[in-house]
């Protein structure tokens, strides 16, 4: 028997060492959905942010968390920053985002996805779901087997596929703008870039970045990731804990958040941080400005990781996929990063403070409109 229960915003009794309807409310979230089926080892949860805009639209991520705290965890702050994401991107999408626990490279089954699918299904188009990491075309297939509410799906099936690569063009087109900002060319050729991580997203951006003639560092978990990666970009491969230190003109975080933390921030040495991961500050308002004090630029990574959600917010399109359009749209980053750096400026802002509020603004004139009466149907005269 399938198993699910929703915790909305309501006022309930809750065990006071876990203040869960507390971080709903401060973070602001809609809903949050369990999903279980033992059976088939699915342990999901999905997160709805906030569908002012629109359907909540995020990718499913499958990780292998050390508790189910974690996961919850992740699951809210990932679902809020879609959110932002969808709003500063100009898409007509709220913010949402899977999590599934477990190992993606040995847990995987089809009755597993298209079980999770039918869960998907169940929430009727309030959530679309995505391609993240640990996730594939195949996965997103089976799902696709139980809902249409999935994107991501491979081409041969009329979607775009695997977004990371536009994803990757995304961070690359905001890396340019902050070296625009920075050093007045947007030129990346002799700059020293180091990447954090050796996944689909970094991959792309290496490539991108061995054709302007960048100089590469790469560094991930699984050290013959990092070494392949290396070979093909005929970049350097570094430790994990070595990434930090370098002396750097660009650090890149491409693999998972709260990388910049109070830990690491002392030992960087870099002018710029743009990267492809989410929720790369462990602490948006206490890291950003710690950054801002050592004049450090930062790029926020929703901004620059937008390219995902632009290439599959066009599967859903009336006349399908469009590949071209998804890249042209991608290139605007480019701008909106230009467009925050110039109003961090004038308002005495930290680059994500500067975002946030124009997401916000957006959010809320969106929301103003609300009370204006549209019939569900027109009629001919």
């Amino acid at each position: 028997m399938n198993q699910s229960f929703t915790l909305s915003n309501d006022k309930v009794l809750l065990d006071k060492e876990y203040p869960l309807f507390s971080e709903l409310t401060n973070m602001e979230h809609e809903q949050l959905v369990f999903c279980s089926r033992p059976e088939v080892g699915l342990k999901a949860i999905v997160a709805i942010h906030d569908t002012t805009l629109g359907p909540a639209l995020g990718g499913t991520r499958m990780w292998h968390y050390h508790s189910e705290d974690e996961a919850i965890k992740d699951v809210l702050r990932l679902s809020r920053g879609m959110t932002y994401k969808a709003a500063i991107s100009g898409l007509n999408f709220g913010g949402g985002k899977a999590v599934i626990i477990g190992d993606s490279r040995t847990d995987k089954t089809e009755a597993m996805f298209r079980a999770f699918g039918k869960f998907i299904d169940g929430l009727a188009g309030r959530y679309i779901t995505a391609e993240d990491v640990g996730m594939t075309e195949r996965e997103m297939s089976w799902i696709h087997f139980e809902t249409n509410h999935v994107t991501g799906i491979p081409k041969s099936l009329g979607g775009g596929g695997d977004p990371s690569p536009v994803t990757a063009y995304g961070v690359y087109m905001g890396m340019k703008a902050a070296a625009k900002r920075a050093y007045g060319s947007d030129s990346l050729s002799g700059k020293r870039i180091g990447i954090q991580g050796a996944g689909s997203v970094a991959t792309h951006l290496a490539r991108y970045l061995k054709n302007e003639n960048a100089t590469l560092f790469v560094t991930d978990i699984f050290k013959e990731k990092a070494q392949k990666l290396a070979d093909e970009t005929g970049a350097k491969s570094v430790t994990p804990d070595d990434i930090y230190t370098l002396d750097l003109h660009i650090f890149s975080p491409c693999a998972l958040g709260g990388v910049i933390n109070s830990d690491t921030i002392p030992h960087l040495s870099c002018d710029i941080i743009a990267g492809g991961a989410n929720n790369i500050l462990d602490d948006e308002k206490k890291h950003a400005r710690m950054l801002q004090d050592r004049e450090i630029l930062f790029t926020p990574d929703y901004v620059i990781n937008a390219g995902g959600i632009i290439n599959i917010s066009t599967e859903l399109q009336n006349e399908g996929y469009n590949e071209k359009l998804a890249m042209e749209r991608t290139s605007e980053i480019y701008n909106t990063v230009l467009k925050i750096f110039e109003y961090a400026d004038t308002q005495n802002l930290t680059p994500v403070e500067a975002s946030n509020l124009l997401a916000e603004d957006r959010i809320q004139k969106v929301s103003s409109l609300q009370s204006i009466y549209k019939p569900k149907h027109t009629h001919s005269t």
